[in-house]
């Protein structure tokens, strides 16, 4: 609290994603490195906004196995034009960073890639911490590209019973020629200029969630009492669907662990919802009305799938 506004503030690590570009480059050349980029800042960003914080300046943090990954000419390029391109998407300043070789820290040949992002909270009307959600609030579900940068863990180990590993197909009929390493390399969307235009329309979300980690219970971290009422689910990618189907987990397993086509969640007053779906379609980000919040016992229902989380299924830090 800085008096006429908050300051807000984050670091996130990208995870293992980078290891499937890695392997990919491998096999087709290209170093696939403007997408990781993108999904290192979607970590950072996609998270700030979730309290109503228009995101300033991003740093990057890159640490690489030894300086000679820098010496790759084409990998690095890829890496700066990524990073440049989401930060003008989401107009914000890249204000430096740190490139560090860490040989005997980081395995030679890898980097580990991660971004702070710093943003302000103006006015301080648009704090959205959650106190504002009520019985009545419609759920908007912003769609998701792909895994994003979640659940690659279990991505990298289902490659190794595939029949063509990183370049076997994934929907044959439906997308003939995706394979899963490309598919799984879908950059993670930054849904900053959503939340911006939200505000510019006039509308304050109640509270949102960056539908990460845990996937669709991440609808239950709001620390009160309610029923979150699912009526319509977006599409799942292909590659969700191909990942459900090859590790063999049912609905209520994949649906707690992966975004399953949902990347962002907006709470909104009912009559701020469908003009919520119009804003985010415009900008070319899917969206729908999803659900709504009710009075009532914590949990998720999600009812064309016959799915109920509850607060014991909660298991976030």
């Amino acid at each position: 609290d800085v008096g006429p506004f908050y300051i807000a503030s984050i670091v996130e690590c990208l995870g293992s994603k980078a290891l499937v570009a890695d392997e990919m480059a491998k096999l087709t050349g290209q170093p696939h490195y403007e997408g990781i980029a993108q999904d290192t800042i979607a970590m950072a960003v996609n998270d700030l906004i979730t309290v109503g914080a228009t995101p300033l300046v991003v740093q990057a943090y890159w640490a690489a196995g030894g300086s000679d990954w820098f010496g790759n000419a084409e990998r690095a390029q890829s890496l700066v034009a990524g990073w440049k391109a989401a930060c003008d998407t989401c107009k914000v300043a890249w204000g430096g960073g740190e490139t560090p070789a860490l040989a005997g820290i980081v395995e030679a040949g890898r980097i580990d890639l991660a971004a702070s992002c710093t943003g302000l909270i103006n006015p301080k009307e648009r704090l959205s911490v959650g106190d504002r959600l009520a019985a009545g609030d419609a759920i908007v579900l912003l769609d998701a590209s792909g895994i994003h940068a979640n659940g690659l863990s279990l991505a990298r180990k289902l490659v190794e019973r595939l029949p063509q590993g990183w370049l076997t197909e994934i929907d044959p009929v439906g997308q003939p020629g995706l394979t899963y390493g490309a598919a799984l390399l879908a950059p993670t969307p930054l849904y900053s200029p959503v939340t911006e235009a939200l505000w510019a329309a006039g509308i304050v979300p109640h509270y949102n969630a960056n539908i990460t980690g845990h996937g669709w219970r991440k609808l239950l971290r709001h620390p009160g009492d309610f029923t979150y009422r699912i009526h319509t689910v977006p599409p799942v990618p292909p590659v969700l669907a191909f990942i459900q189907q090859q590790a063999k987990q049912d609905d209520r397993e994949a649906y707690s662990t992966l975004n399953m086509g949902a990347g962002f969640a907006l709470f909104v007053a009912a009559t701020d919802a469908q003009r919520t779906v119009a804003i985010a379609q415009g900008l070319g980000i899917g969206a729908r009305v999803a659900g709504v919040v009710e009075a009532g016992a914590k949990q998720v229902l999600i009812e064309p799938l016959g799915i109920t989380y509850s607060a014991d299924d909660l298991q976030l830090r």
